[in-house]
């Protein structure tokens, strides 16, 4: 019970996310995708759009998409209520405020900006991309990593670090 209740190691967790990946293209030839999942529910949300990104939308045969994120989200609550050693956290004491819940929605329009203009998630480019043999998502893994870095140097010296 113990491998249960604690975080499972890169090793194991990796292959299984791996073998996912393959799964899906092996029996549904699907791709792995998390960030589709709102373009799918902003187009069952807003039917009669004239927007072509949301009226071009293939909400029926990608349904499967949304019932994958809902597993996720199901499983990682039931993960973290029951199969956890200590009590999980949600958010971290910051964000319970007005100005913690402003930071978090300009955060997620951030994302949600750069997913759009990537045509994909970080998961989506580094697992099937990147399978797939795909330049953009190459490209896009690339930069992501580079972004980070530069961030996470950024972020050292603005806190009194030094590189």
């Amino acid at each position: 019970m113990n491998f249960l209740l604690n975080p499972w190691p890169w090793w194991v967790s990796g292959p299984l996310i791996g073998l996912t990946v393959g799964l899906l293209l092996l029996f549904g030839s699907r791709n792995l995708g998390v960030s589709s999942s709102f373009r799918h529910l902003c187009a069952l949300a807003l039917p009669k759009s004239r927007l072509p990104y949301l009226a071009q939308d293939k909400v029926r045969e990608q349904s499967w998409n949304l019932f994958f994120v809902a597993g996720i989200a199901l499983g990682s609550f039931l993960a973290v209520r029951f199969l956890s050693s200590h009590p999980v956290q949600f958010l971290p004491p910051q964000y319970h405020s007005v100005s913690g819940a402003v930071k978090l929605l300009c955060g997620g329009f951030l994302v949600g900006f750069g997913t759009r203009w990537a045509r994909g998630c970080t998961s989506g480019h580094a697992m099937m991309g990147l399978s797939n043999f795909q330049k953009p998502s190459l490209y896009a893994v690339i930069s992501f990593f580079a972004g980070g870095l530069c961030a996470a140097a950024i972020a050292k010296l603005l806190s009194g670090g030094t590189l």
